[in-house]
């Protein structure tokens, strides 16, 4: 079953980065140059600048790295030795610059501070791909640059879920509390609010939240009577949050047994660890999202 959070197509399309994705890197580099001040150099010279890798990892960055030198070293020029998303070890050349030095020192430690980052997260998502067996790694929208963590983590081999609220339709816990009328239980808000969804046009990607089992049946059943109404296929995402692997086991064989598995793309969330993949590759979740793959990642040196 293919999985509606990979949004990758929407930051680039044939290798091009859409003005979305632009627009977000444009706003990076301005920050990170804006805050780095330039400074004035003396000596100036024509040179040919390298940066070479000191740790073996994934490297992420060309589409940012050539934005920034694009709009800030205009007459500086830039070689690749390697492609995005390939594999260096200790000690290869990346990249070449060739232009006039005082222009490549001052976006110099920006160059290496992206390119690093992002590589790293690249790294460690690809760690977390290659031991999961059947089951997709994705990010959160819980980021340190944005729209940036993403794309290093497609890059990686993970999913990008959502890429910001309007990307996608989310409900969770905080969504139903707010949305609960007096007198009524959880079930019964959780029931209202997915029947008063406008399924059509929201239908192929749709998240919610559940807290345990009979939450997780109420969310299949209600959506699958939508789906019939409206003759459509698209299942629901059924965001699994904290649940104990006991309660999804028994979650999901009470979804099979009610014919409702058809309906849902099973998502783990909460607590997770590279450690525990091992243990999410055999309860029949689709994947399992994370923050752990993009955030307090080492950079690549």
């Amino acid at each position: 079953m293919a999985l509606p959070h990979d949004r990758s197509g929407l930051l680039v399309e044939q290798g091009v980065p859409t003005t979305f994705f632009l627009n977000s890197i444009d706003r990076w580099i301005e920050t990170m140059i804006a805050d780095d001040r330039g400074g004035q150099d003396k000596i100036s010279r024509l040179v040919d600048a390298k940066v070479i890798v000191k740790m073996d990892g994934i490297i992420c960055g060309h589409l940012v790295i050539e934005r920034l030198i694009q709009k800030y070293v205009k007459d500086c020029t830039i070689q690749w030795n390697v492609s995005e998303g390939d594999y260096v070890e200790s000690g290869d050349t990346v990249l070449r610059i060739n232009g006039d030095s005082s222009k490549i020192l001052k976006v110099e430690r920006v160059l290496l501070n992206i390119l690093g980052k992002l590589s790293g997260i690249a790294t460690s998502t690809n760690e977390w791909v290659t031991i999961s067996e059947n089951i997709g790694i994705a990010c959160t929208r819980k980021t340190d640059w944005g729209l940036l963590d993403k794309w290093a983590v497609h890059i990686g081999g993970g999913l990008t879920h959502r890429l910001d609220r309007g990307d996608a339709l989310m409900l969770k816990e905080n969504d139903f509390a707010s949305a609960k009328k007096d007198h009524e239980g959880i079930i019964e808000t959780i029931e209202r609010v997915i029947s008063e969804i406008d399924s059509i046009r929201n239908s192929s990607f749709i998240i919610t939240e559940v807290q345990d089992e009979e939450q997780a049946i109420a969310a299949a059943k209600i959506w699958m009577s939508l789906q019939n109404k409206n003759e459509n296929l698209q299942p629901i995402v059924l965001l699994l949050d904290n649940m104990e692997i006991s309660e999804i086991n028994s979650t999901i064989l009470k979804l099979e047994s009610l014919d409702l598995r058809k309906w849902c793309v099973l998502e783990g969330s909460g607590g997770i660890s590279i450690d525990s993949i091992s243990k999410w590759n055999t309860i029949g979740v689709d994947l399992i999202s994370t923050n752990s793959v993009n955030r307090g990642v080492r950079p690549i040196d």
